[in-house]
């Protein structure tokens, strides 16, 4: 495909609708320009948090989870990790006795 775009004021380019609805390119979408000489490729940069945010997101929706019991797991986690990893010698009543 042969297309011909115009750099504007600040360098601001304008991608055809028809190219931003086949590769799905939505406003804020971050790219990196590689210059390779005589030729400029545009590449996306997909970012993992936010493109795994949209994929869990239905998921914990549909199971009724909110940030407070998200958060909740994640202390219980975190605790078992540590009693896991340290034992007792982690765990601050044990240290106030010691």
């Amino acid at each position: 495909m042969d297309v011909i775009i115009q750099v504007r004021s600040r360098g601001v380019i304008t991608l055809p609708a028809n190219i931003r609805e086949k590769h799905c390119i939505r406003a804020g979408d971050t790219f990196r320009l590689v210059d390779l000489d005589s030729v400029s490729v545009l590449s996306a940069m997909v970012t993992m948090v936010p493109e795994l945010a949209r994929k869990i997101e239905p998921a914990h929706l549909e199971a009724g989870l909110n940030i407070d019991n998200l958060l909740h797991s994640l202390r219980k986690q975190r605790q078992r990790y540590s009693q896991d990893k340290y034992g007792d010698a982690n765990n601050p009543e044990n240290k106030a006795s010691a």
